[in-house]
């Protein structure tokens, strides 16, 4: 019976159990990317054999193949399948129950389902035609994306599982040990990318498995439901309790992908069966946490961004910064350093071309959650697959080849310091000029977006520079921060009276002290004879005017605008443009919208407004405000009355014989007279009342001080244990360089002893640097004798002619050997080189001795053994 497949590998159903309004639907098709290399064809044979003609999916195979040689793959593989296998052609739709192949000497792509071709721009050697592709199919396929890795060398493909990783989309790897070439499953499977790792002949049967299981966790449990958010909280509280982080404020939809995507690999199709899971199995929660971290990074991600923050953004800092002086830099959630070591290249290229002889250094905290990832970031070593991302000059300049692999310059990595830190309970690093955070804040709730960004506000410097990923903003954050370049997402720091108030601090770093808030008040001038006279002028004889942001939101009102201005019904809307009276609401949006485009002055008169019965005719003021710099970027808004003529009142005419006419008027102008005493009594009474306003904000002033002063004192301790934290980050970056110090000298006493060979290093002045056991049987060598030239030392060795020797070698570069004999019949094979750095810079000599007195003693015994026999032979004459 034939079957239908739906997205993410639904299982199959059978025409009768599908209505028929369903059988018109096609469901989305599931792509499976799979790249092999060396000993590849094999491993796909038994792939394709093992996978059903119904399954449902389509698969694109990515080989290394000669680019000089005709493609024959397509028509070996139709031998081990029932499927028709294409190579693959430009624009070539992908349908469902079909292989593709890729043709030799091509890169290739997809968009929509549609594979389009490429010629390599990589010379031969360097092409990584499975990055390419995954990468792609990545971005196409996104959380539908399935990447399969099979036999072959070299590590290509490991970055394109990255992508597919990020994207939520599924890995599969050949298990090393029934591939042929083992190198590119155990790169991706050492690079933590793998969800399931299997012999090549089972993995189609549990891909398939995998697909089914996780549309039926889709259909039993509806993302968010009432038992899925229990299910999630009670995960995160495991999580929090088994490892100490919380996950409880990122986005829910992200942890239930993941926490599916696990249920799926162990077929467990309801949320609570695998609370119970993590319960019982104690390891499986630490896999859990590595999925959730998402460590997906690599080089330079989005170019062109890195492109902007190298010509617009550092130049500047660069400017800023005086000679030999420092610039701070912060890389929270770096992963495994690549962006990290991105910026370090970046900033050590802009500082060769706009400011060589500064003298300009960085030093740069690289912090993240995942101390495996801090690990790897640390030793800086990365597969030959990010020549993908690094340029080949970049390559040649800041890294060191290591066998296949590269590792980071030691100047570029003597820039970074490496530590564990969880951005959102530990303290932060500050007084920073740059902070790169990219692609974390997607993952995190909008609550706690906006309380990081308020932390990177009080981390950075004024004008420092915020690099934010591509799919990241700072949302209403516009009066902390202005966009440098929005598109590269390049943000500078906003210095404004109103961010302080915005500030709000982990409640894990950030000590309360009792009655005071943790939110941090505007410091207001204490009052005094001339700011009360400010007052009185603003009140009484200055327009009334509204301070607003750029949006309209009113941050500050001077002077009476009860008549112009009225809050709106409902919740509280402290907009411009929600509480402007009738009459002034168009006008003042019109205006509002010319004067923040022109930057100049918008004034519109003659507004009639109405309060109850009154008629007020208005002249309306808008302006942007350009200087001070602390209000730049905000818009006032002045309000003037304008005198209305009085209406012509007709005299009143006395018709014969009215009576009382004129007891009318008197009664009419007492009622006025009344009515201005009234008036003058109510400004009277008004004007009391200011004064014990004025009284009151002075005592309010005073509690404020006081107030400030406490929250510059918590401020100061925040400050301080800022630093305690960077001294200790400091500290165990050391650590960790010491320990791996010891490391190294402890293998290298334990070879150079193993060998018995001794050696002795000198410096380009023939001066004793170091020597190793066993050297005191050859010269009269001590400890203190570190430094002595060579030559003063007493040699048992009869080889006057050494130090000429070896000032010979230091001058040509040629090494030297020879076998020398000691006053006490000992032979040693004396080799002297050149000492080379890392750098490839001479600094010395080295030279070594190798005890060769019982190959000599043998070579004796023969010459006389051989002189024996030839003395018989010579002798006896022929036999």
């Amino acid at each position: 019976m034939k079957s239908k497949s739906k997205q993410n590998g639904s299982p199959p159903l059978s025409h009768e159990s599908v209505p028929p309004a369903q059988e018109s639907t096609a469901p989305p098709l599931s792509i499976v990317g799979i790249g092999a290399s060396a000993g590849g064809l094999e491993a796909l044979e038994q792939f394709l054999r093992h996978v059903p003609e119904n399954s449902g999916m389509a698969f694109v195979i990515v080989q290394h193949l000669d680019p000089t040689h005709k493609g024959l793959l397509p028509e070996l593989l139709q031998r081990a399948t029932v499927m028709p296998v294409h190579q693959v052609k430009d624009r070539m739709p992908v349908e469902a129950g079909c292989v593709y192949v890729i043709p030799p000497n091509h890169d290739m792509s997809i968009l929509h389902g549609v594979l389009h071709l490429f010629k390599p721009a990589a010379p031969r050697g360097l092409r990584l035609p499975i990055d390419f592709f995954f990468r792609s199919l990545a971005e196409d396929q996104e959380e539908r994306s399935i990447g399969v890795i099979l036999s072959g060398m070299g590590s290509d493909g490991t970055l394109g599982l990255r992508a597919i990783k990020e994207k939520a989309g599924l890995v599969l790897a050949q298990d090393p040990a029934s591939a042929k070439f083992d190198s590119m499953p155990r790169n991706v499977i050492n690079a933590g990318l793998a969800d399931l790792v299997a012999p090549v002949e089972e993995l189609p049967a549990k891909l398939l498995e995998l697909m089914r299981r996780a549309r039926v966790v889709t259909a039993f449990v509806p993302p968010l439901e009432e038992k899925t958010q229990s299910g999630l909280e009670k995960i995160v509280i495991l999580l929090r309790t088994k490892t100490g982080h919380d996950f409880s404020q990122y986005k829910k939809n992200t942890l239930y992908r993941r926490i599916e995507r696990r249920m799926s690999i162990h077929q467990i199709d309801r949320i609570m069966s695998y609370v119970r899971f993590l319960q019982e199995n104690s390891q499986e929660t630490e896999i859990l946490f590595r999925e959730l971290l998402i460590g997906v990074t690599n080089f330079f991600r989005d170019p062109a961004a890195w492109e902007h923050l190298r010509k617009n953004a550092l130049p500047l800092l660069l400017k800023a910064c005086p000679p030999n002086g420092i610039l701070r830099a912060w890389t929270p959630g770096c992963s495994t350093g690549e962006e990290a070591y991105s910026l370090a290249m970046v900033f050590k290229e802009t500082v060769a071309h706009v400011a060589p002889e500064s003298g300009i250094k960085l030093r740069l905290f690289a912090t993240d959650l995942d101390k495996d990832a801090i690990d790897k970031a640390r030793h800086g070593l990365y597969p030959p697959s990010i020549a993908a991302d690094v340029s080949a000059e970049r390559l040649d300049r800041f890294f060191v080849q290591d066998g296949p692999d590269y590792r980071i310059g030691n100047d570029i990595r003597g820039m970074i310091t490496f530590a564990t830190q969880n951005v959102i309970m530990d303290a932060p690093f500050t007084r920073l000029d740059i902070l790169v955070c990219r692609n974390l804040l997607i993952y995190l709730a909008p609550e706690l977006q906006q309380k990081l960004l308020s932390l990177f506000h009080y981390s950075l410097n004024p004008d420092g520079v915020l690099f934010l990923g591509s799919s990241e903003s700072i949302n209403s954050n516009t009066d902390l921060f202005a966009p440098i370049d929005s598109k590269s997402r390049l943000f500078r720091r906003r210095e404004s009276i109103l961010t302080a108030a915005k500030i709000a601090f982990q409640p894990s770093f950030v000590p309360v002290l009792p009655g005071i808030s943790q939110e941090t008040t505007m410091l207001k001038p204490a009052v005094n004879i001339q700011s009360l006279a400010d007052q009185v002028l603003l009140q009484h004889f200055s327009p009334p005017a509204v301070l607003v942001n750029n949006k309209g939101d009113i941050l500050y009102i001077s002077g009476r605008t009860g008549k112009y201005l009225e809050p709106p019904a409902g919740k509280v809307n402290w907009n411009i443009h929600a509480m402007a009276r009738e009459g002034l609401r168009f006008d003042l949006g019109t205006a509002f919208l010319k004067a923040l485009r022109h930057k100049k002055a918008v004034t519109v008169k003659g507004l009639k407004v109405t309060e109850g019965e009154t008629v007020q005719t208005v002249d309306l003021t808008v302006q942007e405000i350009q200087e001070p710099a602390a209000l730049r970027g905000m818009v006032m808004i002045i309000f003037t009355d304008v005198a209305t003529p009085p209406k012509q009142k007709t005299a009143r005419r006395s018709k014969p014989g009215e009576a009382g006419s004129a007891k009318v008027a008197e009664l009419e102008q007492e009622l006025y007279q009344c009515r201005e005493e009234l008036r003058t009594t109510r400004e009277e009474m008004q004007a009391s009342q200011e004064e014990l306003k004025s009284y009151n904000e002075e005592m309010q002033s005073t509690n404020e001080e006081l107030q400030s002063a406490n929250e510059e004192l918590t401020t100061s301790r925040e400050e301080m244990q800022s630093l305690n934290e960077e001294l200790q980050t400091v500290n165990a970056e050391q650590q960790s360089k010491m320990d791996e110090l010891t490391r190294i000298n402890d293998d290298m006493r334990n070879l150079l002893n193993s060998t018995e060979i001794v050696t002795i290093f000198l410096d380009n002045d023939l001066h004793v640097r170091r020597f190793t056991p066993g050297a005191n049987k050859i010269f009269k060598l001590i400890p203190g004798d570190v430094g002595r030239p060579l030559s003063d030392i007493a040699s048992d060795l009869l080889y006057p002619e050494m130090s000429e020797q070896a000032a010979e070698v230091l001058r040509t570069l040629a090494f030297s050997e020879k076998q020398v004999c000691t006053a006490d019949g000992r032979w040693y094979a004396v080799r002297i080189m050149p000492y080379r750095t890392m750098k490839d810079i001479i600094a010395g000599l080295v030279m070594t001795f190798t005890n060769i007195t019982s190959a000599k003693e043998l070579e004796k015994e023969l010459r006389e053994e051989n002189e024996k026999l030839r003395l018989q032979l010579s002798a006896g004459g022929p036999s």
